[in-house]
Order: C-alpha cells, then structure tokens, then sequence
C-alpha cells in the first residue's frame, strides 16, 4: 500500500489563555490517502478546526504544537520554516475557511483576492490571471460574479463570499485541499452544486481532501472513512458506512441523533396582524462610468407583500443572493425601499429615521454571525446592556445588572457569566447570547436571519427548541430567514420561496413542504431532502 499523501501523529495543540494553557488537540493520529476524502466530524470546541488550522501551520502566537509530526508527501511540516511552509500553503495544501466574511479583505475586490495566489505562485501574466479567474468562478457557479469583478466581498451575499472563498482555494490545482465547514453558509441547491464540484475534483486531480463538517448528511455523502472528535480526542473512527449503520461510541450516537424534530405549535387563536407589506421593493442602483451614471438596477426585491402575525413564525427561504436577508433588513427599516410597510396601525415606510428610533425596542434582528455582530471589547453584560441604555431601560446599574441576569437565564445560560467576553464562549451559547440582547428590549417582532447555520446539529435542536419556547412564552412574531429547510420546518408556521426577489411560492408550511407546486420549491425540497443524487442531478431516496 503506498503511502499516504497527509500523515498526522500523535499531534498535540495547547493554547495560553487568561485562565491558563487550554490543550485544544490531544495526541491525535489521522491520515489522508491521495483522491480520498476523510471526515472529521464534532461538535464546536472539540478540536477539529485546530488540527485543520495545524497542517496549515496557523495556529498563531498563543497555540503551540507540543507534540507529533505532520508528515506530507514524506515532508514533516512541523519542522518546516516559515519560508519553506509558505511555499506549500496556497499552491499544495489550500483551506477553505468557515467564516468568509472574516477571511475576505474588506478593501481588495474580488478578483484581486483571488489573483493574488496566482501570481504567487504561478507567476500568471494579469490577462492570465483574469482568464482563470473566470474559469473558477464559472467551477463554483458564480457566473453572476464576473461582470462585478471589481467589487468588494460586502457586496455579495454570505453564500455567494463563501464561494469565492472555494475558488481562491481551488486556483494552483491543490493536492491536499483542507475544507472547514465548506457550506455552511450556502442554500441547499448551491450546497449541493458545491458538494459534486469538490466530489469531481478529488477525482479529476487526484486531490486529497480533508472535510471538516457537523453536517452529517454531507458526511455521509462525501467522505469515505471518518474521524470522530470530542474534547480533543478522537474518540471513533470507521468507513463512513460501518460508522453510520454501527456506531459504537456514545458520542458518535449522540450526534448521529441530533437533528431538530418536531413542528411549530399552532398559531394563537384570534391572533392579529403586526406587520405587513405590500409590492415592496428594494433596487440597488448600477453605475457606470466617469459620473457614475445609473444603468441600470439590481432588484434585490422585488414586489414582494407578506403579513406577519402575534405568535407566528413566518419562513422565509431561497438560494443564497435571492433577496432573503434584504427583504428582513427592509421590514426593519435598515434597509430603503419602495412601499407600505405598516407595524401594528402605524405606517413605519413614512417614518423618518428619528421616528423610528422609539420604536427599535419592538422591532429586533438576530443576524447570522454571532461573534460578527458583537463587540470583542465588550463584556457580554455590556453587550446587552448597550440597548437598555439606548432605549432608557433600567433606571440604575444594578437594575440592568438584573434586567440582563433575566435575558441571559430566558435563554439557559448562567447570569454569573455575564462578565465574561464573547471570545469565551462557544458558537451555539453566543447565539443564545443575541437572542438574550434582543428579548431583553421585550420586542414584539424578531427577524432571525440564518441564526442556526454556523451551529452544531445538536446545539440547531437546542435553539429551535429555545424559540419554540419564547414564542410561545411572550407571543413573539418571527421572521425565519434560513436556507436549512429542516430548521424551517420545525419553526414555521407559514412559508413563503422566494427567487431573483420575487415570490414564487407560499402558503402554509405544511402545503408546501408535502406538495410544493412550483419547478423551483420542488428543486429546493429536493436538494434538501435527498440521501444522494446520482451523476445527472436524479435524486435517489
């Protein structure tokens, strides 16, 4: 048997920290054969991204490898320098990251992020350079993308940044390519266009690839054998199917397991209409030229009308750039657009930014990022504490102290940790943490844009469970923006699908879950829903 193209052994990862060194990855041994795709697969703080982070030789100036080698292609990294490392890190071991938000530079376009590691490493001409450039956005199916070269990450939506990430990872033709986390933030029809692109790859190059997931559906899809990870330890190991039939340790059934169930309770008797809107739209102007002219426009949404209820959870889903999160963003007022938007017996789409001020408190937003939306230099108390101030919540400190105590134990987390900072806390407890800053306001609206698809399987069941709770606790009207379609199935009440920002499907979620009527909600069920799907797209069950 030849040897194997990633050899990882005995490798052990501690990390110094305020409150003393923290070992992250605990004599860990792993291998990766050429045109294999190996799983490793855990909850968030297992150790998983570190030992990733760990190839690539990033784990910064507070991690520390103490022990193991890293041996590629028979060269170990570990003791590679940083000269030599650079050399393989780009061109023959690429990573995708999870977040791209964060791992996007803010200032450069696209194009000149992605050029970067071909002039790097290839030595590509700019022409050159454009030319594959394109190639690789047309691989990913970001053809939209390639008239819009020259702009900047923020101006494309989270699953459109994530694959532009996959294409710069995708540039030198890797043979080891490292995916942390690779969908999460795409929609199911994308996810699965993505999943057979890295799938054909591995093939046609030959390539190696390490996935790093919580999705175990992609798992089982995708990778032949399967790390399972717990604290640091890898914990089982096995084929992807041995594993998925038999699984022997109590940790891989619980995650096996761990899946939102259940459905939405039923909507409240007599229940009134608190938001509603019609026709609305939102255009963002294209300009061009010398004195940017206008010529023309992108209908992020357009005409689109809906009518939120006390108690009710509204679904709204599509493919990532279909208008989800701006048509939230609108219906909030933070974003402008054309048509009535009316709160309760108040037109708000007249209101001026002042007169909305007010009314904020009852008008609240859980964004998909929670480490994103927060202040690493604030304290989680500060953190909630910011709104109460705002809206002139709690006449003293300590009846904010107590107002957010309440906030943080609504949402199952201890109030004695409130002086602790986001950083110390995991994925899944600073969601719970965002939740607690809009719900200590008393809203009477939540928008909760994609809060669940950064988070484990089992903390997704948590957090449904969490707002099925709270809804019915103070009748809170959601808005569910998602592209994981058994999330939204287990909160909904009514869906609405939404393409090129229009509406294409509604009705109760129920209706359009077991008898979707439209071409493109029957595609979207069954990207979500399928066990596998065969060469030509046919999905097989």
């Amino acid at each position: 048997m030849s040897e194997p193209l990633l050899r990882v052994e005995d490798l052990c990862v501690s990390f110094r920290t305020d409150s003393g060194i923290v070992r992250a990855v605990d004599c860990v041994s792993l291998h990766v054969n050429q045109g294999e795709t190996l799983a490793i697969v855990g909850e968030s703080g297992s150790g998983k991204s570190v030992t990733a982070l760990s190839i690539m030789g990033l784990v910064g100036d507070s991690g520390k490898i103490n022990q193991g080698r890293i041996l590629f292609d028979g060269v170990d990294l570990v003791a590679l320098r940083e000269s030599a490392m650079r050399k393989i890190r780009g061109n023959r071991i690429a990573m995708i990251f999870q977040e791209p938000v964060n791992s996007l530079n803010p200032l450069h376009s696209i194009e000149r992020q992605i050029s970067e590691v071909l002039f790097l490493h290839k030595k590509l001409s700019p022409p050159q350079a454009r030319a594959r450039v394109e190639e690789l956005l047309n691989l990913v199916g970001m053809e939209e993308a390639i008239p819009r070269l020259h702009n900047l990450p923020h101006e494309f939506s989270g699953g459109q940044q994530q694959r532009i990430m996959i294409a710069m990872a995708l540039a030198n033709d890797p043979e080891l390519l490292i995916a942390d986390e690779p969908t999460t933030a795409l929609d199911v029809t994308i996810q699965a266009q993505v999943l057979k692109l890295l799938r054909e790859l591995t093939e046609r190059l030959d390539m190696g690839m390490l996935l790093i997931t919580h999705d175990l559906g992609i798992v089982r899809r995708m990778a032949q054998r399967v790390y399972v990870m717990n604290q640091g330890e890898i914990v089982e190991t096995n084929t992807t199917e041995e594993l998925f039939q038999r699984p022997r340790h109590a940790y891989t059934q619980h995650l096996l397991a761990a899946e939102p169930k259940g459905r939405p309770e039923s909507v409240f008797d007599g229940s009134r209409d608190i938001l509603s809107t019609e026709n609305l739209k939102v255009w963002f102007p294209i300009r061009k030229g010398f004195i940017r002219r206008t010529v023309g426009h992108i209908k992020a949404v357009d005409g689109i009308s809906l009518t939120l209820y006390e108690g009710h959870t509204l679904g709204v889903v599509g493919e990532s750039g279909s208008g989800k999160s701006t048509l939230g963003r609108a219906l909030l007022r933070l974003e402008s657009s054309d048509g009535p938007i009316r709160f309760e017996d108040k037109k708000i789409s007249e209101f001026s930014f002042k007169e909305m001020r007010p009314l904020r408190r009852e008008l609240q937003i859980v964004f998909q990022d929670p480490f994103g939306s927060m202040s690493p230099r604030l304290s989680v108390f500060q953190v909630i504490e910011e709104g109460l101030l705002v809206h002139n919540l709690g006449a003293t400190y300590d009846a904010r102290r107590k107002l957010v105590a309440e906030a943080l134990e609504e949402v199952e987390l201890d109030a004695e940790t409130m002086d602790r900072y986001p950083h110390e806390f995991s994925g899944g407890q600073r969601q719970r943490i965002c939740i607690a800053r809009a719900l200590v306001l008393r809203p009477k609206i939540l928008v909760l844009d994609e809060p669940t698809s950064a988070l484990d399987m089992s903390v997704q069941a948590q957090i449904v469970e969490l707002l099925r709770a709270l809804q019915i606790k103070h009748k809170l009207a959601y808005l569910f923006i998602s592209h994981d379609l058994k999330v939204v199935r287990a909160l909904a009440h009514d869906l609405i699908v939404i393409r090129y920002g229009k509406v294409v499907e509604a009705g109760t979620s129920q209706q359009v879950f077991e008898n979707p009527k439209e071409a493109y909600t029957k595609a979207l069920m069954k990207a979500a829903f399928k066990i596998e799907a065969d060469e030509t797209g046919a999905v097989s069950r």
